[in-house]
């Protein structure tokens, strides 16, 4: 396992949707590096039994948590509880690139069931 990664530098793009370069994944966690180019984002869905934090790196986001809604940039953290709906957008006019960290980790048979049931994990 590689212990060190330099997460300034992950990033990979892509013109259809936001991309995600994975960092680190154990049993418990996993920490990725989410890719917006501008007007993408990731629809608001809700985390059953998970916390996800997302910390933006360059650019600036809308993110919704909850009822609430909030504009951030470079050095700001967002907490999205357990049962909390949320999402982020890239409003533009420069690309977006957010650490994301979620524990625990969805464990896969609760991701399949979901996609059975069209439930958000």
């Amino acid at each position: 396992m590689q212990y060190f990664k330099d997460a300034f530098s992950a990033a990979a793009y892509s013109g259809d949707k936001m991309n995600k370069v994975n960092l680190f994944e154990t049993p418990r966690l996993f920490c990725d590096v989410y890719c917006f180019e501008p007007g993408q984002e990731q629809a608001a869905h809700v985390h059953r039994g998970s916390d996800k934090i997302y910390l933006v790196l360059e650019g600036d986001a809308v993110f919704q948590v909850g009822s609430e809604c909030f504009r951030g940039g470079p050095g700001t953290a967002v907490l999205a509880l357990s049962g909390q709906s949320h999402s982020v957008r890239n409003p533009g006019p420069a690309r977006l690139r957010t650490l994301v960290v979620m524990a625990p980790k969805p464990r896969a048979h609760a991701l399949r069931g979901a996609e059975r049931d069209g439930t958000k994990v």
